[in-house]
């Protein structure tokens, strides 16, 4: 919903108008004064600090969960790299037990740590698309419960997401002092939304293998891939980390500007 007089804000006032339509007329021909930052819809305003804060430290909580999984990844495949020249029939039954008691800790501690990562950044996300029907509601191209439920929907859960932060990102950059808008590179959310999809469809991939496995040099084969797919979902969280506090950044800006007449959007 838009201001009812000027159709470019959101309506603060009970007879919808915006901010900056409802102040009091000046003298005949004086320039409107900007608003005050945010005086009225400050109270929907809420800050994403304290939630990207958390996702940063769990992101980096699994970036620790995948690098152990990447050591007990290299560690079967230690184990069973050589193949039939060194004789599987030698190896050592109780390393083998560890081998795999450590990549099931590691298998665990990974689950844990996503969940739990998912669930803070589904939250950060939920918020910071509520801002952003604040700072520029034409640019969203989805209702805000599609920041949540864009996440779970089969097959177009690959690029909702994506598209629901890219009108998140184009409202979320501040504009200049004068009310035009100030462009800003989508690159963050390109990289992290490319790495975050192709270490999802790698590690299905690889888990998959890894589970079909029966024969050592298999196992030894899949465990390769694992490591792979671990290190790529080590790259999608530090890109998500980028884009989570670059995003956290911009809205800071963006409301301690105010709610500032906006011109048209190139």
């Amino acid at each position: 919903m838009l201001c009812s007089t000027c159709r470019t804000r959101p309506p603060v006032t009970g007879d919808g108008r915006c901010a900056l339509c409802a102040q009091p007329a000046g003298p005949a021909g004086a320039q409107a004064p900007y608003a005050p930052a945010f005086t009225a819809p400050q109270q929907w305003l809420r800050s994403p600090d304290g939630l990207a804060k958390t996702v940063v430290v769990l992101l980096a909580v699994v970036v620790v969960a995948d690098l152990l999984a990447v050591a007990a990844d290299v560690n079967i495949r230690r184990l069973l790299g050589n193949g039939p020249d060194n004789g599987f029939v030698a190896i050592d039954e109780a390393e083998a037990d560890r081998a795999d008691m450590f990549y099931a800790g590691a298998g665990v501690l990974q689950f844990l740590a996503t969940v739990a990562t998912a669930v803070a950044f589904i939250m950060w996300f939920w918020r910071v698309r509520a801002n952003a029907g604040i700072f520029d509601a034409s640019v969203q191209p989805m209702r805000p419960g599609w920041a949540i439920g864009g996440w779970f929907m089969p097959v177009a859960g690959l690029w909702l997401p994506r598209r629901i932060a890219g009108g998140i990102w184009v409202a979320s950059a501040p504009t200049h002092t004068d009310g035009t808008w100030r462009n800003v590179s989508q690159v963050p959310v390109n990289l992290w939304w490319g790495a975050w999809v192709v270490s999802l469809l790698f590690g299905r991939y690889a888990s998959r293998q890894y589970d079909r496995a029966e024969m050592p040099q298999e196992i030894a084969n899949a465990a390769s891939q694992m490591v792979v797919s671990d290190l790529l979902d080590i790259t999608a969280a530090v890109f998500a980390v980028l884009f989570v506090r670059e995003l956290t950044r911009m809205q800071g800006e963006r409301a301690a500007l105010g709610m500032y007449p906006l011109s048209a959007r190139p």
